[in-house]
């Protein structure tokens, strides 16, 4: 069994192009700010949940369940098909 798509160290950016669904699990965990924060293209998962307070386990379960739902519907490099 292949372990999680995405991890904590991901950038929050390189998740939501790679896969699009994510963005409302990041809207509902970080707020709609973050779509347009400039850190998002360097910040990865585990410091974004930080600054945030939000649950790290939950926030990585629920993007990879979202990623999950939308395979093949990214802009990524083919392994999301």
């Amino acid at each position: 069994m292949a372990g999680p798509v995405i991890t904590k160290d991901m950038t929050i950016g390189e998740v939501m192009e790679k896969h699009p669904r994510t963005t409302e699990v990041f809207r509902k965990y970080f707020g709609k700010g973050c779509f347009d924060c400039p850190g998002s293209g360097y910040e990865d998962i585990d410091f974004g949940s930080g600054m945030h307070n939000a649950d790290l386990d939950a926030l990585l379960r629920e993007l990879n369940e979202a990623a999950a739902k939308g395979k093949g519907e990214g802009k990524g490099d083919g392994n999301d098909k």
